[in-house]
């Protein structure tokens, strides 16, 4: 189990406890703050994509795939609200789509998927073994199931966490699917500020 993953589980654990952090943060909080695992894999663009490529902006990192019909889009629908209501500090804040499920999700699907809900989206892509990497360094499960009926067919069940790697590129918190818009913007309002 990675460092990371461990971190992942305590923090789970105790998520209440750690929403009150020092900024008042309403995520759960990495206490003391880590660097990110960096990944270089594809970017939605067809072009080599690195996570440190974004210091100097907030990372919202999201796990999850195109072919998700209920989790995925109510939280990329959700991030994209969050982006609007930030106005002007939107312009501060990289929202970078990571996918579970690489064997379908090309950069172009990726590319068209994430256009849907904000044009500035990136999708990142890869081999399944650096997928499978990047997910292990993070603390993502995925498993494939296949759709009853189908051969080729099947869905991904997967968890579903946003990370918030601050401009320094630390991971500085982590919001479990179903919080707001609002949640997201007093957040990252406050990583910005910090």
């Amino acid at each position: 189990m990675s460092k990371l993953t461990t971190a992942l589980l305590a923090m789970t654990i105790s998520f209440g406890a750690h929403a009150a952090d020092t900024l008042g943060l309403k995520a759960g909080v990495f206490d003391p703050p880590r660097m990110a695992p960096d990944f270089t894999v594809r970017g939605s663009d067809g072009k080599e994509l690195k996570l440190s490529q974004y210091r100097g902006k907030l990372v919202l990192l999201e796990f999850g795939y195109t072919s998700c019909v209920d989790v995925c889009p109510v939280s990329l629908g959700m991030l994209a609200e969050a982006r609007r209501q930030m106005g002007a500090q939107a312009s501060q804040l990289q929202v970078i789509y990571v996918t579970v499920d690489p064997e379908r999700d090309t950069p172009e699907r990726m590319r068209n998927y994430l256009r849907a809900f904000d044009p500035t989206f990136i999708g990142a892509t890869g081999t399944p073994q650096q997928m499978a990497r990047v997910r292990q360094d993070y603390g993502i499960t995925a498993t494939k199931k296949m759709i009853d009926g189908s051969k080729t067919d099947y869905t991904v069940g997967h968890s579903s966490y946003l990370y918030f790697v601050d401009r320094k590129g630390s991971l500085r918190a982590l919001l479990p699917f179903g919080r707001t818009a609002a949640d997201v913007v007093h957040d990252a309002t406050l990583l910005l500020k910090n």
